[in-house]
């Protein structure tokens, strides 16, 4: 059991992607099914899959690439609300992630979305990481 599973989903991903595999597995929880919705929404991972498997549930996330290049259409993730140091922000005071170029997932009382969703909504929550 991982004190972060958020950390641990990221770094999944961060792993796969340097790693250059097409396809990782993950644990699934609430969190991190909306989390890859918004990945998915944005244009970050190339497609997901859901299955539940009773106690042992997971997330299978086909990473994106470039067909040229071959380089991911992730260059960075970064967690930013950490257990020990929980982050907060309002709609004034929403994080742009590279001037609008990346995106920032917020956790609001609405659900799980990115930041400029979130000021469209105007609520403002709990920035979980940064990706680009």
């Amino acid at each position: 059991m991982t004190t972060d599973p958020i950390a641990d989903y990221l770094t999944r991903v961060r792993n796969a992607i340097k790693a250059n595999h097409r396809v990782v597995e993950i644990p699934a929880s609430n969190i991190k099914k909306e989390i890859t919705k918004v990945l998915f929404d944005k244009g970050y991972i190339a497609n997901y899959k859901f299955e539940d498997a009773g106690i042992d549930s997971s997330i299978k996330i086909a990473l994106k690439y470039h067909p040229i290049t071959k380089t991911s259409a992730i260059r960075k993730l970064q967690r930013i609300s950490k257990p020990g140091l929980r982050s907060y922000s309002g709609t004034a005071t929403m994080p742009r992630v590279l001037n609008g170029l990346g995106i920032a997932i917020i956790s609001t009382s609405k659900g799980v979305m990115s930041d400029k969703e979130a000021r469209l909504q105007n609520v403002g929550g709990e920035v979980l990481c940064y990706i680009y």
